[in-house]
């Protein structure tokens, strides 16, 4: 319970949901920032960061891991410039197009945008980028442009050719695209956040809904409603797009891009059902103990199917879980991950067993999680469908089971 309060802290700080990245890592950062403060017991950090700001900033910047690239799930870059060259520049008056990229993290989210755009064919005066982050030393390592290969991935990098320059240790972002992208440091549950500032045309805030709990993933998404402009896109993460239909925003229809507009728009909202489709795939119990229509009952915590990888240590931990020993089976997979790094696999188990015990919003947090690791992970789209359909969220489970479907096609095709 020691650090119970820390997770509090951090909860209210930056909307940081504990079970996202698991107590361990916050336990860590804290010791991290301990030893470098030289004090000798969490007690007197804990005294420090209260008369601190400027300390507690940097504990927020040791829980803070950036995890990036460019042209991260290209779908969502080309979407855009196609809807800005087809819809909005034929139609433009004047002024200039306005682009929210948050969290921008170090950068590589906002230098896409502008890529995107400028290869469409944009001059880089007809729009204007706002990146905006929570943390300092991202911004600075933004703002200084140079990244080494770890932010260049996949096959096609030839916009690096066109865009950058090269040094003797990495690329440094081309100037041209540093003109219209302007950094800020700010935080999306601030009160006053972007408060009175011009509404935006196009915001991204892909894959930071899912570290926040329920009720802050509300606030955020009502504050990103309150900055897009009556005909705005919203772009989010691909395990993020069922929370927004129960909030007023309606499927832009771009294949995988995973971009809503406000329904007010004059789009459609897909019809809620009375119950969600049934899946692709069945687990004879789900994490909630009910079990479908099957033959044989089987464990809760099991693979369906050969295990990939090497998983011994999970299987392992599933057993132990399948035997009541829910905690202990948590304990595991924490213990799992901080030696191995978060894996799908670890983060849908420790969704079962968060399910298990009621915790529902640390479930769908994990479950989210897996999908953010890996998009096609079918048990992770099946049970965070059930759980959404539970909760009477029919709409959001509907988006997963349609994902689930296509899924299944692309496999059997």
């Amino acid at each position: 319970m020691t650090f119970a309060r820390f997770e509090r802290l951090l909860e209210h700080r930056m909307g940081l949901n504990a079970a996202s990245i698991g107590a361990s890592a916050i336990e860590r950062a804290v010791r991290a920032r301990l030893g470098t403060c030289k004090l000798e017991n969490v007690d007197e950090y804990w005294n420090q960061i209260q008369r601190s700001p400027e300390e507690l900033q940097e504990l927020v910047e040791a829980v803070v891991v950036p995890e990036t690239w460019f042209f991260r799930d290209p779908q969502a870059f080309a979407a855009m410039a196609h809807s800005v060259t087809k819809s909005w520049l034929p139609v433009r008056a004047s002024g200039a197009l306005r682009l929210l990229s948050l969290p921008c993290s170090t950068g590589e989210e906002p230098y896409t945008m502008a890529m995107a755009l400028m290869d469409a064919g944009l001059s880089p005066n007809l729009f204007r980028i706002d990146a905006i982050d929570i943390s300092g030393r991202a911004l600075a390592h933004a703002r200084r442009g140079i990244y080494g290969g770890n932010s260049f991935r996949g096959k096609d990098i030839a916009f690096r050719d066109r865009h950058f320059e090269r040094l003797e240790r990495g690329y440094r972002i081309g100037k041209s695209l540093r003109a219209p992208v302007r950094f800020a440091q700010g935080n999306l549950l601030d009160e006053d956040f972007l408060r009175g500032c011009e509404l935006y045309d196009i915001v991204f805030c892909r894959n930071l809904l899912i570290y926040f709990d329920a009720a802050t993933q509300s606030r955020a998404i009502t504050v990103l409603k309150r900055l897009l402009s009556p005909q705005g896109m919203l772009f989010v993460g691909h395990s993020e797009a069922s929370m927004m239909l129960s909030h007023d925003l309606a499927p832009a229809k771009l294949p995988m891009a995973f971009a809503f507009r406000k329904a007010s728009a004059g789009l459609n909202q897909p019809k809620k059902e009375a119950a969600p489709a049934r899946m692709a795939f069945q687990r004879t119990l789900t994490a909630s103990g009910t079990a479908p229509q099957q033959s044989r009952p089987t464990s809760a915590f099991k693979r369906e199917g050969p295990s990939p990888g090497p998983a011994p240590v999970l299987d392992e931990l599933r057993g132990i879980a399948d035997r009541g020993l829910l905690a202990e089976a948590a304990r595991g997979c924490e213990t799992y991950m901080r030696e191995r790094g978060p894996t799908p696999d670890a983060l849908l188990l420790l969704g079962l067993i968060s399910d298990a015990s009621g915790d529902l919003s640390a479930a769908a947090g994990y479950y989210r999680k897996a999908l953010y690791l890996e998009p096609d992970h079918a048990e992770a789209l099946g049970h965070l469908a059930l759980l959404l359909s539970k909760q009477g969220d029919t709409s959001g489970a509907k988006v997963l089971n349609d994902r689930m479907r296509r899924l299944d096609k692309r496999r059997a095709g």
